[in-house]
């Protein structure tokens, strides 16, 4: 949200909610209620969830991302988060829906070394190896993202940026059929933030 505070006017709105604030004046939809026009949806949720919001906050996600940090630390959070993720929100593996994103990594490191050998080890794809780059600090401060900022400087976090961008684009086919995959099932366990006629989801 501080982010979005410090965005520019000049720059393509971006509209925010604060779920994490409640009023006493609205109701709970009320303040969660999006604008008409929107067609991406993204949900940044806190490091820990209780089981009950967890279910919550992916019942609807047609895809969710996992940031991972090189620290041993980060490492077990993750894998806490990601068996919550199996077990107790359900995520079907066959959906494709769940990716990790190793964040603020330095190659040649040993702590990136384990970090990959955790990643490997869990049978979750890995969609993009962010670097520790300055630039989303210096982006972070001004409101806008690596995609604003020069191309020249911000080239190589671009790279990994738009494996992430394609991965999110691409749900729509990540979906697990089960009548190609001759299984039969009446109910799907999948609905998407996107509204008819959207471009994107």
């Amino acid at each position: 949200m501080s982010w979005i505070e410090r965005r520019p006017v000049s720059s393509p709105v971006i509209h925010g909610i604060a779920a994490y604030k409640r009023s006493m004046q609205a109701t709970r939809s009320w303040q969660l209620r999006v604008p008409d026009e929107t067609s991406n949806l993204i949900v940044d949720s806190p490091a820990s969830l209780t089981h009950e919001d967890l279910r919550e906050v992916t019942r609807d996600a047609c895809s969710i991302l996992v940031p991972v940090l090189p620290s041993s630390i980060d490492i077990h959070a993750a894998s806490r988060c990601i068996a919550d993720l199996l077990l107790v929100a359900k995520i079907d593996r066959r959906d494709r829906k769940l990716a990790v994103v190793a964040n603020r990594t330095r190659k040649n490191t040993k702590s990136f070394e384990k970090l990959m050998r955790f990643l490997d080890s869990l049978g979750i794809p890995i969609i993009a190896v962010m670097r520790d780059s300055q630039n989303f600090v210096h982006a972070a401060e001004k409101g806008i993202g690596i995609c604003e900022m020069p191309p020249y400087k911000v080239r190589k976090d671009i790279v990994e940026l738009e494996k992430v961008i394609e991965w999110l684009d691409g749900w729509q086919d990540r979906r697990y059929d089960p009548i190609s995959a001759g299984e039969f099932d009446q109910s799907s366990n999948v609905t998407a933030f996107r509204k008819p006629g959207s471009g994107a989801a």
